[in-house]
């Protein structure tokens, strides 16, 4: 009897990657998945969702999926919930061989805009708008 448990124990164990379906799957799939992943975080935890949102997801090889994020503390929170993002993906497409690389990508960081900030924005285009905030003393806070 000990030794059936043994055999059985060895049949789960040795489950190989090769058994497992690799199929194509596009850039367009990975998207709406992703698109609909964020969706339904902005319902349910909309701290991580702000957090990941500006977050890009490519494909970058037939095999290897890139993520991009702006900063390290946006990247351990996308940890805690990127195993159901990539475990529903992979069942989707059905394709479990993929591999996951991450990227600091400091160009999608969100940047807020202030109302201070936007009129230093126009006053690059157009100097005049200086000479009229001395003038009338806009309230820009």
């Amino acid at each position: 009897m000990e030794k059936k448990e043994e055999v059985e124990k060895d049949k789960f164990a040795e489950i190989k990657d090769e058994n497992l379906p690799s199929n194509h799957f596009s850039q367009t799939d990975l998207d709406r998945e992703w698109e609909i992943f964020i969706k339904n975080l902005a319902r349910t935890n909309t701290f991580v969702y702000n957090a990941i949102s500006s977050f890009k997801i490519e494909k970058s090889d037939e095999n290897q999926v890139t993520v991009k994020y702006s900063s390290e503390f946006a990247k351990s929170e996308f940890d805690r919930i990127s195993p159901e993002f990539f475990n529903h993906f992979r069942h989707k497409v059905s394709n479990f061989k993929f591999e996951i690389e991450y990227a600091t990508d400091l160009t999608i960081k969100k940047e807020v805009m202030t109302k201070r900030k936007i009129f230093e924005k126009f006053v690059k285009i157009n100097p005049l708008l200086k000479d009229l905030d001395d003038l009338m003393r806009f309230d820009l806070s």
